[in-house]
């Protein structure tokens, strides 16, 4: 499986009603069979169990606060997914938030996703490339380490 947090601008209530609109779903969990979506809220305290203080506070810069939900969204490994993690990260961030891949130790805008922003030649939920340069096969994903450098106007190889 490979995951992408979504930390969007707003309610999580108003998210989960346009998620019943999206995709069958129910108690905070929505599935198309290839998506797996979970509502992950801090009242459960399960929001950031296994960050590092770094991440978290990369998050909070970006956000400005600390976020107290998200989604987790989780592609099996079955299939490549590209195509409808950008769908749904492009519906449900509209509004404003960030998305984390299993990739890379960024806060990625729905701008950057949709122009093909690279960071030290990564994309958005780009795997392939991740998982060549740490030796491991496409569907099986090593968390990515800190020390990068940013270039939002290469687009080098298909973005994710």
């Amino acid at each position: 499986m490979r995951s992408v947090f979504l930390f969007r601008a707003g309610e999580s209530t108003a998210t989960a009603a346009r998620l019943d609109r999206l995709m069958p779903g129910r108690g905070g969990y929505w599935s198309d069979g290839k998506l797996f979506i979970d509502l992950m809220d801090e009242q459960d305290d399960h929001l950031f169990p296994g960050w590092t203080p770094e991440d978290v506070r990369l998050l909070d810069s970006a956000l400005g606060h600390r976020p107290d939900w998200a989604l987790l969204v989780s592609v099996s490994g079955h299939m490549d997914g590209t195509a409808e993690i950008r769908a749904l990260v492009s519906h449900v961030l509209e509004a404003g938030g960030v998305a984390i891949d299993d990739c890379s130790d960024r806060c990625w805008t729905l701008e950057e996703i949709g122009t093909g922003c690279r960071v030290d030649g990564l994309g958005f939920f780009d795997f392939r490339t991740h998982a060549a340069r740490h030796g491991h096969r496409p569907g099986t994903v090593a968390r990515a380490s800190s020390g990068r450098q940013v270039q939002c106007s290469d687009r080098e190889g298909s973005p994710g």
